[in-house]
């Protein structure tokens, strides 16, 4: 059995998988200083409860820009489980060609989710992650990694708004989706964040698609997007067509396979 661990800034997404099948999958706060034995302690208590235990899991993928929970998940994986650790970056084989002026700089989320993208939906194609930061990738024909765009995630937006404004509050974006011109502040504060992420992601993606078109064929385009937040924001979306919410831990396990051959 794999386990496979997406740490983001804010969220950890965690998924087992026996072959291709993801067997279960969890999302949880990252929390950046836990030690190798809470990491350890954690894991085997979310197992428990789907019938798993530690001593199924044979290797481990791990995906961060965290380095001391990197750390941490290499010890419980190399240490305390004793099976092969993989962690993400621009190193490993991908079966990309990456351009970018510094392939280091590039966040293995946003290798990972091109990686699920070729293998799943093909080429050319725009990956949408609502995390941390909502990110715009694209991959071009024969899975030439081209670049992307980065802005602000919609959950780190909305606390600074409610952290900044004393008569605005946090409100939760999934409860209901409001009209776009709204009576009372609650929906006033899911209108903007829903609508306008909604439209500045579809604006993005358009510009993606127009300088893509001048350099090769955009016949069968694919849009899909993941993250958290996405099931709130992207059914407002006009440019997305698919939703796939285990797009990135796909993409780990793809990584896994190319790498421990």
């Amino acid at each position: 059995m794999l386990m496979a661990a997406d740490i983001g800034n804010t969220q950890t997404v965690l998924g087992v998988f026996e072959g291709e099948d993801l067997k279960a999958h969890w999302r949880m706060a990252t929390e950046a200083h836990r030690s190798s034995d809470e990491v350890g302690i954690g894991c085997a208590a979310l197992l428990e409860l789907r019938g798993m235990s530690l001593s199924e899991v044979e290797a481990m993928i791990v995906s961060s820009d965290v380095p001391p929970l990197v750390r941490a998940y290499r010890r419980f994986a190399e240490n305390l489980l004793n099976v092969p650790f993989y962690s993400v970056s621009s190193e490993i084989k991908t079966g990309l060609e990456i351009h970018y002026d510094d392939p280091t700089a590039l966040g293995s989320d946003r290798i990972v989710n091109s990686v699920a993208a070729v293998r799943y939906y093909g080429t050319p194609a725009i990956i949408v992650d609502f995390g941390t930061a909502t990110t715009v990738e694209v991959v071009g024909s024969d899975a030439n990694y081209l670049g992307g765009a980065l802005m602000p995630g919609v959950y780190i937006s909305l606390d600074t708004l409610a952290s900044r404004a004393a008569k605005l509050q946090n409100v939760d974006l999934e409860v209901g989706v409001p009209k776009a011109i709204a009576t009372n502040t609650p929906n006033a504060i899911r209108s903007g964040f829903i609508f306008g992420y909604a439209g500045a992601v579809d604006a993005l993606i358009r510009r993606f698609r127009e300088e893509l078109a001048s350099s090769e064929p955009v016949d069968g385009l694919q849009v899909i997007a993941t993250g958290g937040p996405a099931p709130a924001i992207v059914p407002h979306c006009h440019e997305i067509q698919k939703l796939d919410p285990d797009l990135t831990l796909k993409g780990l396990r793809i990584l896994y396979e190319m790498n421990s051959k």
